[in-house]
């Protein structure tokens, strides 16, 4: 399934998390498996966090990109849509392309 998921982009170019694992960089074109990190001040909720669309009007874009990516074994999550509605949390995502805004 195709999903979007809102990364921070760094001075190389490179992107990765915006809050949880934010020192990882999302390789593109592979598959890659959820990791649990829990992290202080946070919710406990393990596994990729993407949106139907590349909407989430609750977060600051600057310096972020939004990406598309390809995921599996999923599921839905209910977020007000101030939050971007629905979020899936994926086991696996492999990581497509930035969109262009």
């Amino acid at each position: 399934m195709i999903a979007y998921k809102l990364v921070k982009q760094r001075k190389d170019n490179t992107t990765g998390s915006l809050f949880i694992n934010r020192r990882y960089v999302f390789p593109f074109n592979k598959w890659l498996q959820a990791e649990d990190h829990k992290t202080k001040g946070y919710a406990h909720r393990p596994g990729w966090h993407t949106l139907y669309w590349p909407i989430a009007p609750h977060l600051s874009k600057k310096d972020r990109v939004w990406i598309r990516v390809e995921i599996n074994d999923y599921e839905e999550f209910e977020r007000p849509e101030s939050q971007g509605g629905k979020w899936l949390l994926a086991q696996q995502m492999r990581v497509l392309e930035i969109c262009q805004t």
